[in-house]
């Protein structure tokens, strides 16, 4: 009974990735035998929301079995912070062999992705990778055949689309509502406080994450995808590096040696977080890894610019920018159909009268235990020739506006419910989503549109599969 449990759960766990509803309680999950996890990666991300998150969450339905991080010292303290009872390890493979999980949660570098979720379906295990799939065509080629040639499924952490408020916008556009989608305007806004953070971590460098590009807007661009139901067919894009990396006045090593603590604006005292200090800085000696990096030092070479027109296959074609340098953190967003139009937006303070500390915002959209703090934000529905309707929806603050809390409930709670708006992200929707980010550097580099068939062996489809 206990093996026929797992194998059902994880028969539901390889159909929410490919995005198949299921209704059938046969393959419902059953806790007479916990999940056995593993977590490769132990930065601040792995161990809270993938880590910590579930142990407090979940203990009835998973347990973790192993640890894993190229740093011990940064292992040591995650098995403390999370209050897990597993080994812990720096060779991958070993903890794989012994402790052989059902579930690998990969939430490592960006440019490493490829290596575990690959390693991890040759081993027979499925995968649940973090936000971006990957940097480039080729490891999103290699991770493809990879999955192809095992017998198991991968799912992409896309914790935006579970949210109460984007979730409303993918109804009103599936129902029809402003007729066939035409085009699409939408700004994201970084602040200085989240902006600037990107450009301290390894994000800055081009090799780590893929540039903001992937990193950041793989989110933005998988929401597109999810929202217009439609595969990316043509990427033009502008960008550059105009306020980070070598524009800066000042340059350090990193904030806490830095002469120019008075007059930067951009200081961050790292002294103050017992986490990041633990985390991070107490373990700077096994591999150099400074958490508060200068944002203004000459080895910054990604975008911190960006704009992108995208075609889709159904003929929809969006306008995309990125700032990450903003006032206020937000964005908007509005759909141009044949019958109407939608516009919609988040934390934008003047169309409130909201004066929130912009670090607080950010720190209050990542808490995992804000249950109280609710916003609510409009979405005004605009039919031709008739009035406008105002529908307001309420949302977490935290969570990334509840996403997070839906998205480990679909996984470990309810694999086998029904999912008649697709909110499940398989292995395309992770591609699609990165392949637009790479067509964006390739086009501002080469300065022509890039297609989208021609990076990998996916063919964008006018509806999505």
């Amino acid at each position: 009974m206990e093996n026929h449990s797992r194998r059902s759960f994880l028969y539901s766990l390889s159909m929410l990735a490919a995005g198949t509803a299921l209704t059938s309680p046969l393959y419902g999950f059953s806790t007479t035998k916990k999940l056995k996890l593993v977590l490769v990666g132990t930065g601040v991300r792995g161990i809270s929301f993938w880590g910590k998150r579930l142990l407090e969450q979940y203990p009835d339905k998973l347990e973790f079995v192993g640890l894993c991080d190229i740093n011990p010292g940064r292992v040591a303290y995650a098995k403390k912070f999370m209050g897990a009872s597993c080994p812990t390890f720096t060779d991958f493979d070993k903890m794989i062999k012994e402790q052989k999980p059902d579930l690998i949660i990969v939430t490592t570098k960006d440019a490493v992705h490829h290596e575990y979720i690959i390693k991890g379906l040759k081993y027979g295990c499925d995968v649940l990778t973090e936000k971006p799939l990957t940097i480039d065509e080729d490891k999103c080629q290699q991770i493809l055949a990879a999955e192809r040639a095992s017998n198991k499924k991968l799912i992409v952490g896309f914790n935006y689309r579970w949210g109460p408020y984007v979730t409303k916008i993918k109804e009103l556009l599936a129902e029809g509502a402003i007729g066939e989608i035409t085009s699409v305007d939408f700004n994201w806004y970084l602040n200085t406080h989240h902006g600037a953070s990107y450009f301290r971590r390894w994000h800055g460098l081009m090799n780590g994450g893929g540039s903001l590009w992937v990193h950041k807007a793989t989110h933005h661009f998988d929401l597109l995808n999810w929202w217009l139901d439609s595969d990316p067919e043509e990427v033009f894009a502008y960008g550059a590096l105009e306020h980070y990396g070598k524009n800066g006045p000042f340059r350090s090593k990193n904030c806490r040696s830095c002469d120019h603590k008075k007059d930067c604006k951009y200081y961050w005292d790292i002294t103050k977080s017992d986490h990041d200090m633990r985390l991070y800085v107490d373990n700077e000696k096994y591999d150099g890894y400074l958490r508060d990096a200068c944002l203004f030092r000459n080895e910054i070479d990604i975008y911190d610019k960006m704009s992108a027109q995208i075609r889709y296959a159904n003929k929809a074609v969006v306008n995309y920018s990125l700032t990450t340098y903003s006032p206020f953190e937000g964005w908007r967003l509005a759909f141009n159909g044949q019958k109407g139009r939608i516009e919609a937006w988040t934390d934008i303070p003047f169309f409130k009268n909201e004066n929130l500390s912009q670090a607080e915002l950010h720190a209050a959209e990542m808490n995992q235990n804000l249950k109280e703090d609710t916003a609510v934000e409009p979405v005004i529905l605009f039919k031709n020739w008739e009035n406008f309707k105002t529908i307001n929806v309420t949302s977490e603050r935290g969570g990334h506006g509840g996403g997070d809390k839906r998205l480990h409930d679909k996984i470990f709670v309810n694999p086998n419910a029904a999912d008649p708006l697709k909110h499940s992200a398989g292995v395309r929707d992770g591609v699609m989503s990165v392949l637009i980010g790479v067509a964006a550097r390739k086009s501002i580099q080469t300065g022509q549109p890039i297609k989208i068939a021609n990076l990998t062996d996916l063919k964008p489809s006018a509806n999505r599969v």
